[in-house]
């Protein structure tokens, strides 16, 4: 491969997660609506696109995978029922918690969640699906267990929020992990349309606490969000995969949340504390020793995994 298409990949994968850096903007630009509102149009968007893009551009991929499914034996396909729903309520609340931190704590709790979400994996991939670690990948999760005592000693809510948004996306990658003979977009798909068919009944509860109108304004931002925000990183992210390993992609993924922190300090003046500063440079000191040996890695595994767009194995970690 020439120079300059592998320059390509390098580029979708960067680009991808900078859009994602910035998905700060379009949710506080809807800070006036009810989370589950703005999850709702969220899903039904990303859903109305991702069904047109499936039947027309990924026609072939979509009955591949269908017929893999009519081909596998029954404990197969219980195994595919079962992780595809848990990992569609675990998307789900991923991208609910996520959008609730962001516009009612801080940008900066959100995006700890992604800073600690690639080791947590790690250690969820070690105790569920036995995959080994290294002694740098043991002190890096060690490291991280020293960050979250120090957040926690600060402000116990923010570390609980954020726990709550790496524990969810963590083990939705687990589940992507034990389906990874899928093609992902078309699961990715799959999921938020049972996502969406799960909480459409719940419309009218999720509008309860909205004093905002709906309009033009709502739905700019909202078609923005899943389109620019959601979508399109997505497809960044499965290109670069085409020719990039998982593990340099998820090198890759700290480029989201490193965004999320400049947004909130440069942009929206967040404020933080001592400890706080201490947690994020050791969740950064964990982040690189953890990646440290890249070169000793398999091709497809070593618990970074996929980036969602949710982000699925790229799903939006958002």
């Amino acid at each position: 491969m020439s120079a300059t298409n592998i320059k390509s990949y390098y580029a979708a994968g960067f680009a991808a997660f900078i859009i994602w850096g910035f998905i700060p903007f379009p949710l506080k630009a809807l800070a006036d609506y009810p989370s589950g509102q703005i999850l709702y149009y969220r899903i039904a968007l990303s859903v109305v696109l991702l069904l047109v893009i499936s039947l027309l551009f990924r026609r072939q991929e979509l009955q591949a995978t269908l017929r893999q499914v009519q081909k596998a034996g029954q404990h197969e396909k219980r195994v595919f029922v079962g992780y595809t729903v848990l990992g569609t309520a675990l998307l789900t609340a991923n991208w609910l918690g996520f959008i609730y931190v962001v516009n009612r704590i801080s940008i900066q709790t959100g995006s700890f969640a992604y800073m600690l979400c690639p080791i947590l994996t790690a250690m969820l991939g070690f105790l569920l699906l036995r995959e080994k670690l290294r002694k740098n990948q043991w002190i890096a999760i060690g490291l991280c267990v020293i960050s979250c005592i120090l957040i926690g000693t600060g402000e116990l809510r923010s570390l609980l929020f954020s726990l709550g948004i790496a524990l969810s996306y963590a083990f939705y990658l687990i589940t992507q992990r034990i389906l990874k003979s899928y093609d992902k977009l078309v699961l990715l798909t799959i999921q938020l349309v049972l996502s969406f068919a799960f909480i459409a009944p719940f419309y009218s509860y999720f509008n309860s606490n909205a004093t905002a109108p709906l309009g033009v304004y709502f739905f700019g931002w909202v078609a923005l969000l899943s389109a620019v925000f959601t979508v399109l990183p997505l497809f960044l992210n499965l290109f670069a995969l085409k020719e990039l390993t998982s593990g340099t992609v998820g090198i890759m993924m700290y480029i989201n949340p490193v965004f999320n922190f400049m947004v909130a300090f440069v942009y929206f003046n967040e404020h933080t504390t001592p400890a706080k500063v201490t947690a994020y440079i050791i969740i950064f000191v964990s982040v690189v020793i953890y990646n440290l040996n890249l070169k000793g890695r398999r091709k497809d595994g070593d618990g970074l995994v996929m980036p969602a767009v949710g982000t699925t194995t790229v799903a939006d970690k958002t």
